[in-house]
């Protein structure tokens, strides 16, 4: 509905983060043509999910990751853009809004969206260096640097942002130990039980709770260096990040004559006091309440949005929330009044075994809080019950177990409301997935993820975007699970494939297309998969096909832009001599290559080799090759460990080097990295490998699915073991039923997330007997290993 006017209003957003991006977004949406829009942002930064600073602090997402508009994004739009800049102060006489740079920006509307600060509390030695806030990407470069040369942290506060702030912390490997004033975390959103759970599951992965603490001083000089408690007891620590809550930043508004309380006071339609003047996100006060969850915050964008673009007829409506906390190792979704005053009953289910439990809060048999630990695949379901204010008297005897139980089904997402968000983290609504996925023709997840967003970055709504693509589409959804053919040379399924490789004694690339009728010669994608699931079925007997084989495994290099290849010896768990360092640059010099480079998987890679002198660069080097260029285990990176670094508590570097001669040349549906590390300070980056093993007091923690591409990802915990032996069981079973079980091309992180991890622990960990079968397997494709690089080698000479 444009405005059709050769002269637009110009718009002032003070304030580049979530809450006043979303607004313009949906202003932009709605009528692009209306405004001359500017926005003065505190941060250099273009706006960003706060939501994810978590993963930022932890290394599993990088800054890019995590915006929303890139820089692009605002020049398309015709945005002026000042980063970096303070607002110096609003002259509403004039309609000025003035940065502390000096620039000046006229407004007809300006919405005032400066968000929030973290609350210090006013305790003496708060202002000493070594202690920090968790509120921006400043802040997590800041958390980062000082843990560089940190060993200890506390962190004030047991809520979710403190939660998240000490897992980060724990995962930059340092002792973390979280201080909160309350008797059990997150009092707000959990109820005894679950919070227990909580508290036991953090100490697990290793950080220490205290309760019912008060801090009194932080000590030290001008450095903290411990805190002391109304107890009289004390801790020592050398830095402390402060997770208390926040404050609306109001002083702007307040100085502009702005009435405020607790925060900017607005209207249902998020207007001030001043008519020409709005306010958005956590600086806002509405009808008493402040707010710090991004639900509320973008239903108050949207409304205000609707406003500014001419609609004018929404209104904001506060509602309870729900809250889903970003550590990957605990399953916790919680929503509304966790209350058990007068008038509260609840239903509840708990399996402490499995470490299970749900409970519902009822008052008059409608839903007033629900809690689910361990297994939340139901929280948008009884979350709905709670907004709809549902009477559910006729469903109590089933309403925690799921739907269609006992013949009477509920059908949840065709009655959740169009301006329900499903995706917490970018806020988008049913109704803007439902229109992307009429409108635009999509059928899976991840096309409804590049479309909206939704389920893209912590996704922890996926579940709910494929139940809508389900209801939306019927028969034609294609789920995580669909059947597909391996390419389009072929009706046949990976399955079928294997099955008839298998049934019919195939043993050649050959003999699989002539006997399931291929129409064509096959391409890059359907031949190197039959090559490989023919040497994973007859590991002995298969006739390895090089016509089937990439450029790259061919030839045994990287091929470049250019048309030269790269060349990357193998050097175990990082480990070299001086002797190979000498046959490197020697051969770097007589083949005149053009760059030697160290590879994040600690080798040489030499660079700009002509394809004619490969092998003799390869008999020159006299080096096994690193596989560089193959589906197969390419490097295994390791820290020094115990046997030199102070730090260090296992051996790291012999048991990285053990495992990369147990299972170098070994071929595997997609690149396997690994990093083994001896102490949870993680130098090798062992949380993202495809597998993790990182050092513990008295063992090791195995963690696999790690991936730190374009799908950044965190492994999961496999198994605690004691010995190096047990990892290298343990390793190298996940590594054969990965062979055995994934699709070709298939990175291990992608498997997991699609037969779940639960599936991989119980056929790894729990199954001894089968654990030993796998080992046995691999060790008769282990003795089948041929090394082509050195035969051509041969050849050559």
């Amino acid at each position: 509905m444009s405005t059709n006017r050769s002269r637009r209003e110009n718009l002032v957003v003070v304030g580049n983060g979530m809450a006043g991006m979303a607004c313009v977004e949906e202003i932009f949406r709605l009528d692009p043509e209306r405004y001359d829009v500017t926005i003065f942002g505190k941060e250099k930064h273009p706006n960003y999910n706060r939501i994810l600073l978590s993963y930022v602090l932890t290394g599993e997402k990088k800054v890019d990751d995590i915006i929303l508009q890139d820089l692009g994004w605002y020049r398309e739009r015709g945005i002026r853009l000042y980063g970096g800049c303070n607002v110096r102060e609003i002259r509403r006489s004039r309609r000025l809004v003035v940065g502390e740079d000096g620039s000046e920006a006229h407004y007809n509307k300006l919405i005032i969206a400066t968000g929030s600060r973290p609350f210090l509390p006013p305790v003496p030695g708060i202002d000493k260096e070594g202690v920090l806030t968790f509120r921006d990407i400043e802040d997590c470069e800041r958390i980062k640097d000082a843990s560089a040369a940190s060993r200890r942290a506390v962190v004030i506060g047991g809520g979710i942002l403190g939660l998240e702030a000490a897992y980060g912390l724990m995962k930059l490997g340092m002792e973390v130990t979280v201080v909160h004033l309350m008797d059990r975390l997150m009092e707000r959103q959990l109820d005894r039980l679950a919070a227990d759970f909580l508290k036991e599951d953090l100490e697990r992965l290793g950080i220490k709770i205290l309760l019912n603490m008060e801090t009194v001083e932080l000590t030290g000089g001008k450095r903290v260096d411990g805190l002391r408690f109304s107890d009289g007891s004390s801790i020592d620590t050398d830095i402390v990040v402060v997770a208390v809550g926040i404050r609306p930043n109001k002083e702007l508004a307040e100085g502009a004559g702005i009435y405020s309380e607790r925060g900017i006071v607005v209207s249902d339609t998020m207007q001030t006091y001043d008519p020409a003047v709005y306010a958005v996100g956590e600086c806002v006060q509405h009808r008493g309440e402040v707010f710090g969850l991004v639900a509320p915050i973008f239903e108050q964008a949207r409304v205000l949005a609707n406003h500014l673009a001419g609609d004018s007829r929404l209104i904001f409506k506060s509602r309870p929330v729900s809250t889903k906390l970003k550590i990957p190792e605990i399953d916790l979704y919680c929503g509304g009044r966790i209350d058990e005053g007068d008038g509260i009953e609840s239903i509840e289910y708990a399996d402490r075994g499995k470490r299970v439990y749900k409970r519902l809060f009822l008052k008059d048999n409608r839903v007033e809080g629900l809690v689910l630990y361990g297994d939340t695949a139901d929280g948008a379901r009884l979350f709905q019950y709670l907004l709809d204010g549902d009477d559910i008297s006729e469903r109590r005897g089933y309403v925690l177990f799921g739907e269609g139980l006992g013949g009477r089904a509920h059908s949840s997402i065709e009655s959740l409301p169009d301006e329900a968000i499903i995706c917490g983290c970018n806020g988008v609504t049913k109704a803007v997935i439902v229109g992307a996925i009429e409108e635009k023709g999509l059928f899976t997840l991840e096309d409804v993820k590049a479309e909206t967003k939704a389920a893209s970055s912590c996704g922890g709504c996926a579940q709910v975007v494929e139940q809508i693509l389900e209801a939306v589409l019927g028969s034609n959804f294609q789920g995580q699970d669909a059947i597909k053919s391996i390419c389009s040379c072929t009706k046949y399924t990976r399955e079928d494939i294997i099955k008839n490789i298998r049934e019919r004694e195939l043993k050649s690339v050959r003999e699989v297309m002539e006997t399931l009728g291929w129409e064509t010669v096959g391409c890059d994608g359907c031949r190197p998969a039959i090559n490989y699931y023919l040497s994973m079925v007859w590991p002995k007997e298969y006739e390895d096909d090089p016509t089937s084989r990439l450029v790259n495994e061919r030839l045994h290099a990287n091929i470049q832009r250019d048309g030269t290849f790269s060349v990357v010896p193998r050097m175990y768990g990082g480990a070299t001599t001086a002797g190979e360092l000498r046959r490197i640059a020697d051969v770097a010099e007589k083949y005149h290559v053009r760059l030697v480079k160290i590879t994040g998987g600690q080798r040489l890679d030499l660079i700009g080799i002509d394809k004619d002198d490969l092998p003799a660069v390869w008999r020159d080097l006299n080096m096994p090759s690193g596989y560089a260029y193959g589906k197969a285990l390419r490097t295994v990176k390791t820290c020094v460990g115990a046997e030199f670094c102070r730090y260090g508590t296992q051996d790291s570097m012999n048991l990285g080097i053990d495992l990369e001669k147990r299972l170098e040349g070994l071929w595997a549906p997609a690149k396997i990295k690994i990093g083994v590390t001896g102490c949870p300070r993680n130098c090798a980056e062992s949380a993202i490998k495809d597998i993790g093993i990182v050092g513990i007091s008295g063992g090791w923690e195995v963690y696999v699915g790690g991936c730190g591409g374009i799908n950044l990802r965190g492994g999961d915990l496999l198994a605690s073991v004691k010995t190096s032996e047990e990892v290298m069981e343990m390793a190298c079973a996940f590594i054969q039923y990965y062979r055995e079980d994934a699709t070709y091309g298939e990175r291990t992180y992608a498997w997991i997330k699609r037969i779940g991890l639960e599936k991989v622990r119980n056929a790894i960990v729990d199954d001894p007997h089968n654990r030993q079968i796998l080992l046995e397997r691999l060790d008769e494709a282990l003795g089948t290993i041929k090394d082509p690089w050195r035969e051509r080698v041969e050849i050559a000479g």
